[in-house]
């Protein structure tokens, strides 16, 4: 099972794209990757990084795959398929998730109406 976005770029982070992701099933083929309607052939790929991440202390990975004008992501459960030989070329690399600015946004609003109600709870309002 898989997020998958093609609006990140080449940065890894968090970002309220991945709300609104592609969710399915990333198939590892012969001679393509394929989620969906997304079948990206192995001789087009000019770049692939395995970023080995963890978000809330669970281990996952992103798979960052280059190929001709389109960047895509793909965020991926922590298990033994990825940490041995793939198919097609990739570099893998520590990665550290980032945060958008709308994700900063989103959570200090959350952690500021908790704030709030954990407050008026106290008072007793």
């Amino acid at each position: 099972m898989t997020k998958a976005t093609t609006a990140e770029g080449e940065g890894v982070r968090r970002s309220l794209n991945w709300a609104v992701s592609r969710r399915g099933i990333l198939e590892v083929r012969e001679d393509a990757l394929a989620c969906g309607d997304w079948v990206i052939p192995y001789q087009e790929i000019e770049e692939a990084v395995l970023y080995s991440v963890s978000q809330a202390f669970i281990p996952g990975y992103v798979l960052m795959v280059r190929t001709r004008g389109v960047i895509y992501q793909f965020g991926l459960n922590w298990g033994r398929y990825w940490g041995r030989e793939l198919p097609f070329p990739v570099r893998r690399e520590k990665g550290k998730l980032g945060y958008s600015w709308q994700s900063v946004a989103v959570r200090v609003a959350f952690f500021g109406l908790l704030g709030y109600w954990l407050w008026s709870r106290i008072r007793g309002e």
